[in-house]
């Protein structure tokens, strides 16, 4: 505005004007009534008015100057930039300095000024005529003073706020920067990308060093700063002009201080919880992961399977390898990880951006260590005469589920050889010992169970099994290597005895027919708990050494009679 220029001194002066701006213009004749004092008429009034013009503040306004027949003598648009000015230290005219009193951000006034409180009787060279009336077409864009301070207002707060905003925290936030009359110069949002930073260390304009303080996670405020704590009298040299009110909306995504642990909320234990992880354990859990203010980045859940791995030894990232150490299986858990215990400033590219706090909501359904062997706990009944052992045909009831109780079977009667391999190794070892009647729990860790690979459709890879055993019933069995035992004496004539047709050979039906009655009459045993017919042709083939069908009397031995072999002869 040509009222007043700044010189080289860096001072108002009133009685210079740009040599840009020294343009003639037609002296205009004096208003035929002449003004008393300042008009004013206020043609636009915004809803919102949080702060109206004082005499010692600072504004920055556009102004259209005209005489009252509508004729320009100075614009503020033409030239590209705002008026900027104290109000009330007579660095405007008279009439300007008492006018602008009271108007609002993005209010638009007309103020016609008498000759008196402009340029009088003197005029102003060429461009103002003597006792000239100034009508001054105003829009008022930004007002502050030298004594303002940072202005926060908190418009929403979480429900949970754990920790705020300090000195030295490292965040991560979204923008809309507005000056004060709502232009927009810049937003995170429009870069797809949060604006992350310390604070409290100069990293940023002093008014957002301030503004960030105290902020919660999820936390939305409006933070509005003098230009002196912005980008101050030259701006950023495009988007934001000097001497410029600016007004943050932000919300605050993430916080956390580079000399953070990891933090651990335990949400749910279980009622029994006889071991905790160890290093080394591998572990089967599952998980929800999130960042810091909600958004969700991965779940085991939804992919329907575990997250499987060994704990404490550098699988997963540091702070989950802590996290998941002392937990009992069945607790449910919160761990929540700063970034250089996580992905770290990179992040993972896709879905966890860089320097992200991370929040994993984990449950464990087992964990066992390679060194474990069967757990045992049994309730014997009152009498115990016989202990079942390897080679033993026992019968038994059993539930089966994993570690959290997720069912996977049961049956009535189950009947198994002991030492025969027809169940897991874990099973077979966990049956050893019981009495008919006895209850036993077993915990099986999965390589003495279905191992890492598990049973398709119904036990997962590398799954902690749990049976709840009773033995109903024990049939004992025959000492190793034997598949067929004598109760009595053999007869010395055991050859022609199964020779019914006395040919001089024994073919499979006679010597079936003749095992066959000697299980009959108590005289032997077939071990219990396999195929009869199955043991007779193996015995048969056994004797029948040259393998043309017939055992003669030279290929018959009794198993006594071999050094080296077990046939059940």
């Amino acid at each position: 505005m040509f009222l007043f220029i700044i010189s080289s001194s860096g001072c108002f002066r009133r009685n210079m004007i740009l040599p840009a701006i020294l343009v003639t213009f037609v002296a205009c004749n004096a208003p035929p009534v002449p003004l008393d004092d300042i008009v004013i008429e206020k043609t636009f009034t915004p809803e919102r008015c949080d702060r109206m013009v004082k005499s010692g503040d600072f504004v920055r306004y556009h102004y259209i100057g005209m005489f009252p027949d509508g004729k320009k003598f100075d614009s503020s648009y033409d030239r590209g930039t705002t008026y900027n000015v104290f109000v009330g230290r007579k660095q405007l005219i008279a009439g300007m300095d008492k006018a602008l009193v009271g108007m609002c951000v993005n209010e638009r006034w007309m103020i016609k000024i008498p000759p008196q409180l402009a340029y009088g009787k003197d005029g102003y060279g060429d461009i103002i005529p003597p006792d000239s009336i100034l009508h001054f077409d105003v829009l008022m864009l930004d007002i502050w003073n030298t004594e303002d301070k940072v202005q926060i207002k908190t418009y929403h707060k979480p429900e949970s706020c754990v920790r705020t905003v300090q000195v030295s925290d490292y965040v991560r936030y979204h923008y809309n920067g507005t000056l004060l009359n709502g232009t927009l110069f810049d937003s995170s949002h429009t870069r797809l990308r949060t604006y992350d930073t310390y604070v409290g260390i100069g990293w940023l304009i002093a008014g957002m060093d301030q503004g960030l303080l105290g902020m919660c996670v999820g936390e939305k405020r409006i933070v509005t700063m003098p230009p002196f704590l912005g980008y101050g009298e030259n701006g950023d040299g495009s988007d934001i002009p000097g001497q410029a009110s600016l007004v943050f909306d932000v919300i605050l995504l993430d916080l956390h201080n580079p000399k953070d642990e990891i933090t651990v909320e335990v949400q749910s234990l279980p009622d029994h919880c006889p071991r905790k992880s160890e290093v080394g354990d591998f572990m089967r859990y599952h998980y929800n992961g999130s960042l810091l203010d909600g958004t969700f980045f991965d779940s085991s859940y939804s992919r329907n399977r575990t997250y499987d791995t060994y704990i404490g030894k550098g699988y997963v990232i540091a702070g989950m390898d802590q996290g998941l150490l002392g937990v009992c299986v069945g607790e449910h858990r919160r761990i929540v990880i700063p970034p250089h215990l996580a992905y770290g400033e990179e992040g993972t590219g896709t879905k966890i951006p860089g320097s992200a706090v991370l929040v994993f909501d984990v449950h464990i359904i087992d964990f066992h260590n390679p060194s474990d062997i069967v757990e045992i706990t049994s309730v014997k009944p009152e009498k115990c005469i016989y202990n079942a052992k390897r080679g033993d045909f026992v019968k038994y009831h059993y539930n089966a589920t994993l570690m959290d109780g997720t069912y996977i079977g049961s049956t009535c009667t189950y009947d198994v050889v002991l030492g025969a391999g027809q169940v897991v190794i874990g099973m077979e070892q966990g049956l050893i010992g019981m009495c008919v009647g006895e209850k036993r729990r077993l915990v099986i860790p999965p390589h003495l169970g279905y191992g890492e690979r598990g049973v398709d459709g119904e036990v997962p890879g590398s799954a902690v099994l749990v049976f709840d055993v009773v033995l109903v019933d024990l049939e004992e069995g025959l000492p190793e290597g034997y598949m067929f035992v004598w109760n009595s004496d053999v007869s010395p004539n055991l050859f022609s005895e199964m020779d019914k047709n006395k040919d001089a050979q024994v073919d499979i039906t006679e010597f079936s027919d003749y095992i066959l009655q000697q299980v009959k009459e108590g005289k032997g045993r077939l071990a219990p708990g396999f195929d009869p017919q199955r043991i007779i042709q193996n015995m048969y083939d056994n004797q029948d050494r040259n393998k043309d069908g017939q055992i003669t009397e030279d290929e018959f031995k009794l198993k006594a009679d071999e050094a080296a072999s077990h046939d059940e002869l």
